[in-house]
């Protein structure tokens, strides 16, 4: 299965924002009703006689609608706080969504959003009219952007970003953004999945990014929600909803209920660079410093990465590789393609030690590379 951006209404779905953290208070109010109920029932069944049976029978009735109840007043908390921090972005071309980063204007969101452009409309919650807002800087690796309002509205709210640590598989999320042009439309899930490396094509004006650490969620990503928010029910961001999940088979076609974000802690570690150096400085990935093709065998099947061009200087070239080579193994991971090559250097950090095992002149080999920065 492949990932999709999620840029263009027609062919490619965006990512919708979403929190993913359950909000401990409605839960424990919930609990503490059916524990009642549970205990009501037990002095029932021990001899507390008809009127005692028909008020455990009464609790245990009211308890769904008061659980139903308070998870409905958690959503609509959530939504009053975050939604207003959730912006629409429209470049010549495109429509995606962003989220306020802080209150001097700077809006965070995909680099595929924002593509070769340099100025945007931004609408807030409370502009009537677009914004205009500047590009600060893009990172294409990661798919993020930073962008600033040229004149900051008043009322504009910084959303609060969460801890991407603490996400864990189950836990309900909402996802915020502008999913075919309708702006503040929310959808919800859960937390379908953590730690995911994927893929980005880039066929279809994607970044081609591979990206490590991603929140797979179940919460419905659509056109336009690039960019939006993934919330959790404290009303913290988790993630930037970015990629879609697309099923081979079904061509075109998206696979429905698997959506990717970018997890709040890169998030925040990209644009607080780029707010205050107008730029990243310290990407925190792993290079091999190469540049490289996939190669395949006799029976057409992928089978490595040829390394085209060796980066003077680079990872690479300090262990001895050179054009020609072709790598088959990272560490303890088989490379087949260049994706393969990307996602397996995604899951390494830059200074650590690792075996790189290639091909050359038909021999194989294995050198230990000290991985540098992308």
């Amino acid at each position: 299965m492949d990932a999709r951006r999620t840029r263009r209404p027609a062919r490619i779905r965006r990512a919708a924002l979403a929190r993913a953290a359950f909000r401990p208070r409605p839960v424990r109010r919930a609990a503490a009703v059916l524990a009642a109920a549970l205990l009501a029932a037990a002095a029932g069944c021990s001899g507390a006689g008809t009127a005692a049976r028909g008020d455990v029978t009464r609790q245990a009735a009211a308890a769904p609608s008061d659980r139903a109840d308070d998870l409905q007043s958690a959503y609509q908390e959530v939504i009053r706080d975050v939604l207003p921090s959730v912006v629409q972005i429209e470049a010549s071309r495109d429509l995606g969504s962003g989220v306020v980063y802080d209150g001097e204007g700077h809006i965070v969101t995909n680099a595929h959003v924002v593509g070769d452009e340099k100025t945007f409309r931004v609408t807030t919650a409370h502009s009537e009219e677009p914004l205009a807002a500047t590009l600060v800087f893009a990172y294409p690796e990661q798919d993020l952007a930073v962008i600033r309002l040229d004149r900051v509205p008043d009322g504009l709210r910084a959303a609060e970003f969460g801890d991407t640590g603490k996400v864990e598989v189950g836990q309900i999320v909402l996802a915020m953004g502008s999913p075919l042009g309708l702006s503040s439309s929310v959808t919800q899930g859960i937390v379908s999945a953590t730690g995911r490396t994927v893929s980005a094509g880039s066929a279809d004006g994607g970044t081609g990014a591979t990206i490590p650490n991603m929140v797979q969620t179940s919460a419905a990503i659509n056109p336009g929600n690039s960019g939006g928010a993934l919330v959790d029910l404290d009303g913290r961001v988790i993630g930037i909803p970015t990629l879609a999940a697309t099923d081979p088979t079904l061509g075109e076609g998206a696979a429905p209920g698997i959506g990717f974000a970018i997890p709040a802690s890169m998030v925040r570690t990209v644009a607080d660079q780029i707010v205050r150096d107008g730029r990243v400085t310290d990407s925190g990935r792993a290079a091999l410093g190469i540049s490289g093709r996939t190669v395949v065998d006799d029976g057409y099947r992928a089978a490595g990465v040829a390394v085209v061009e060796v980066e003077k200087g680079g990872a690479a070239d300090k262990a001895g590789l050179r054009a020609g080579d072709v790598i088959t193994r990272l560490g303890d991971t088989d490379v087949t393609t260049i994706t393969s090559l990307a996602e397996a250097l995604a899951g390494e950090r830059p200074g650590d030690r690792t075996p790189v095992t290639f091909t050359r002149d038909g021999e194989r080999r294995t050198a230990d590379v000290t991985l540098g920065e992308q």
